[in-house]
């Protein structure tokens, strides 16, 4: 049986993994290439994540992420929910079942409720509701750190799809260990197996 803490640890080296590999394929990209989610995928810090898929990260809405009111820009919360709650399937993915990067999004559906002033550190909280072989639904949420104040809320819809043999190439020592968890033998490693 795994423990409260090992399942804690577990959860976060998963999500702490897409990160590390996002950062390896983005340093493959052109120089003068940069991709649309790499100032929030640079700027999100993992406080918290479970088996359960719940994952919590702190980011602080920088210039970047502004509108000319000088507050978080509609799009920038689009992009920021995007990762932050596809980041959710990462603890409960399996080989051949939500692998990195989560598929891609069927719906993003963002209730603005408060603007959020430029220089202010956020909350985002995200958790798996629904999961199936092809469709998962994840919730979130953007608060105060206190919790008090809640900026924006999103229910995002996303569609499993195949991970890109450029992408598994990428390599981490997390793959090992993700590997051994699922009796994933060295003559699969680069190929994904069926559930």
């Amino acid at each position: 049986m795994v423990t409260t803490d090992e399942g804690r640890r577990k959860a976060m080296a998963a999500v702490q993994a897409m990160f590390d590999r996002y950062q390896l394929l983005a340093a493959q990209r052109p120089t003068d290439h940069t991709d649309y989610d790499r100032e929030v995928m640079n700027s999100l810090k993992l406080v918290d994540a479970g088996l359960d898929g719940s994952v919590i990260f702190e980011l602080c809405m920088s210039p970047n992420f502004s509108n000319l009111n000088d507050v978080m820009h509609g799009g920038a919360a689009g992009v920021i929910f995007d990762m932050a709650t596809t980041t959710a399937l990462c603890p409960v993915a399996k080989p051949g079942y939500w692998e990195f990067m989560g598929g891609v999004s069927r719906t993003l559906n963002i209730s603005y409720l408060k603007a959020v002033p430029i220089g202010t550190t956020v909350r985002l909280s995200s958790k798996v509701v629904s999961i199936g072989k092809q469709m998962a639904m994840i919730q979130g949420k953007m608060t105060s750190l206190d919790g008090r104040v809640t900026y924006c809320t999103v229910e995002h819809h996303k569609v499993n799809a195949p991970v890109l043999p450029q992408h598994r190439k990428a390599r981490l020592p997390w793959d090992d260990e993700f590997e051994k968890e699922w009796g994933v033998g060295e003559k699969n490693k680069g190929v994904s197996s069926k559930i």
